[in-house]
């Protein structure tokens, strides 16, 4: 139990800088969530496809998302 007024701090991740740790052959987090997308994208369409209406519409914001994520990511490197 942490006592009041105290916070707990959270381990390091063990990357300095607070970026995420990469294992050797990943790609990055572009890469990752651009394979989301990708299959996110290619299971909405088997949802659609079995008429599993929740899962289609899960699987459609999850795709929006990522989409949007990359979208927004490619714009900060524009500028």
């Amino acid at each position: 139990m942490t006592r009041p007024g105290k916070k707990r701090v959270r381990a390091a991740s063990g990357a300095l800088g607070g970026s995420r740790h990469e294992e050797p052959g990943e790609g990055g987090a572009d890469e990752a969530v651009a394979f989301i997308a990708e299959q996110t994208g290619a299971l909405r369409k088997l949802a659609e496809r079995h008429k599993l209406d929740v899962l289609h519409y899960l699987l459609g914001m999850t795709k929006l998302e990522a989409d949007e994520h990359l979208r927004l990511r490619s714009k900060r490197k524009l500028s």
